[in-house]
């Protein structure tokens, strides 16, 4: 009887089938836009600090009162302007003040905000511009250049230029407006009209590390759904500061459910991973509680603390770590500052949300504290409103919770895409129909028998060597473990006989710069992994090739090198 009911639990395709009952008696028919998480902070946590960092490096501070009058200032000045329901409106900007009233002025007339990364090739910024059909474009003063090189490319009718001058600048842009003049302009009485909750609001392009990026437009639904449920970890007493870029991936809305219970907001304006002072500071002048961000932001930061003098404890800060998993270096170097750490999983298709960290009773039971620290940097239990599975990315099969049998994560739920806009690699990414459709997100995992998720690669990073899987996440995650590792990075690259192998890529700290060797990294590699396993060469470097959003692109390295060792064998 119990194995039967385990079955059943463990059988999530028991939700397939939709049935009409009896009707409730609920206002269903209410619905959810993104527009009303401002206007409950506004209404009823008016007094709540926003601070926005200016590009000048002073503070910016108003509340949510004041905020909320200017998201309908700008929403007004925009409809006079002709943009209509439905039209995409693009924006270029830092994570400041402005952004976040774009995210709700932008919405509050029906338009659709699509987040543009700046950090792409100017060419593939126009090819999104252009698929995405943008008419108007809101853009920060810093990216004038870069729209300008790209300016017969593009079809944008409009242009609104943020800028803390009262003067707009010299371009050949036309049809330019001032932000804070439009916005000025506005009428603070606007009326935010109730959209159809599967309206889309916001629009995300995936970053394009293999092909042209893909985009994914988000309803109020799925972003009201989605920050309801990462709003559990967040409460009125909070800071919270806007790490991770609001142009990717709806900045993990980690903003958004800061708005919805009230917390204080910090919004550091433009930084760069080679200068973290401004971000230290803010987190100690704020007293920031809450942040989130991929590992080499953190790893950034960490090293600035490490150089400190005088050094700060944050044992009221909660962070947590996405995009990639963390190496166990990084999470103890900041365990150690008394940061308290967790990592999340999503992606641009799930709004973000999928999993997390969770200590469940029965785990803290059974491991040791150096294997609970281990385990926060596995990707963790999925989240309320997704379904998961982990199946043979061959038969389709879930693969048993054994912690060993590896499987491809394919998801559905209340904030999963179901299909690419306008892109006809949906084809080769979902499958099913309806409430059956499943995204498949090409990363391969295990699962243990508590149900914790740990992803081992990419489908398309993992190495086949000898008809044997290498997992160049594990190998990477222990090269950083060594002192003497800043970065490491693994690919697979073709080989003559073995049909691939391993080939790393290392950072050395500069105090350990000609002190370490390859042999020296592959002794620490052979305490935890076989000799079959270990790279076949290690390479230092000065720089890795980076994405637009701060992940390693093995892309860039796999074409570099892939005739390595047809050449040296």
């Amino acid at each position: 009887m119990i194995e039967k009911s385990l079955n059943i639990e463990n059988n999530i395709d028991i939700f397939m089938e939709i049935i009409k009952g009896f009707p409730s008696t609920m206002m269903d028919d209410y619905q959810m836009n993104v527009t009303q998480i401002l206007v409950h902070a506004g209404r009823w946590y008016g007094e709540q600090e926003i601070v926005s960092r200016r590009s000048d490096g002073t503070i910016f501070r108003y509340n949510y009162a004041e905020a909320l009058k200017r998201v309908k200032r700008m929403a007004s000045s925009l409809k006079s302007l002709g943009i209509k329901v439905g039209d995409r409106v693009g924006v270029l900007e830092w994570n400041t003040h402005r952004f976040y009233e774009l995210y709700f002025s932008i919405p509050a007339i029906g338009a659709v905000m699509v987040e543009l990364n700046p950090r792409l090739h100017p060419l593939q910024l126009a090819k999104i511009i252009n698929h995405s059909n943008i008419n108007v474009l809101i853009l920060n003063e810093n990216f004038i250049s870069l729209i300008e090189s790209i300016l017969n490319n593009i079809k944008v009718r409009k242009y609104i230029i943020i800028t803390d001058s009262n003067q707009l600048p010299s371009t050949k842009l036309e049809r330019i407006y001032n932000y804070e003049d439009l916005l000025n302009k506005g009428d603070v009485e606007y009326n935010i009209p109730m959209f159809d909750e599967r309206t889309a609001c916001y629009a995300a392009y995936t970053t394009g590390t293999t092909g042209d990026p893909k985009g994914i437009y988000y309803s109020h639904r799925s972003i009201v759904l989605n920050t309801l449920v990462i709003s559990r970890n967040l409460t009125v007493d909070d800071t919270f500061m806007q790490l991770v870029p609001m142009f990717h991936v709806n900045g993990w809305l980690g903003f958004m459910a800061a708005t919805l219970v009230g917390a204080k907001l910090v919004f550091p304006g433009r930084y760069t991973i080679n200068d973290p002072e401004p971000l230290v500071s803010l987190l100690i002048n704020e007293k920031v509680t809450v942040t989130a961000g991929v590992p080499e932001i953190f790893s950034a930061i960490l090293n600035y603390l490490m150089k400190m003098d005088k050094k700060p404890i944050f044992t009221n800060t909660r962070i947590l770590i996405g995009g990639s998993e963390p190496p166990l270096s990084l999470v103890i170097g900041l365990m150690g500052f008394g940061f308290q750490v967790g990592q999340g999983y999503g992606a641009t298709e799930t709004t973000p949300s999928v999993a997390g960290s969770v200590l469940k009773p029965k785990v803290k039971e059974k491991y040791t504290d150096k294997e609970l620290v281990d385990l926060l940097r596995k990707q963790g239990i999925p989240t309320f409103g997704v379904d998961i599975k982990v199946v043979d990315p061959i038969t389709g099969n879930e693969v048993p919770h054994d912690g060993k049998t590896v499987g491809e994560i394919w998801v559905r739920g209340f904030w999963v895409a179901s299909s690419y806009y306008n892109d006809p690699r949906t084809v080769e990414s979902f499958v099913g129909d309806g409430v059956e459709r499943w995204w498949k997100t090409g990363d391969l995992a295990v699962v243990d028998e508590l149900g914790y998720i740990k992803i081992v690669d990419r489908i398309k990073d993992v190495i086949k060597s000898g008809g044997e899987w290498i997992s160049t996440i594990d190998l990477e995650n222990y090269l950083m473990t060594h002192p003497a590792v800043s970065e490491a990075t693994v690919i697979g690259v073709p080989h003559p006989k073995w049909g691939e192998r391993p080939l790393a890529f290392v950072i050395l700290r500069p105090e350990f710069e000609g002190k370490v060797n390859k042999e020296d990294l592959l002794k620490h590699l052979g305490q935890r992994f076989a000799k079959w396993q270990l790279p076949d060469d290690i390479i230092f470097v000065k720089e890795i090739p980076k994405t637009s959003v701060g992940k390693f692109d093995k892309k860039v390295l796999r074409e570099k090198y892939r005739d390595y060792f047809s050449k040296t064998k």
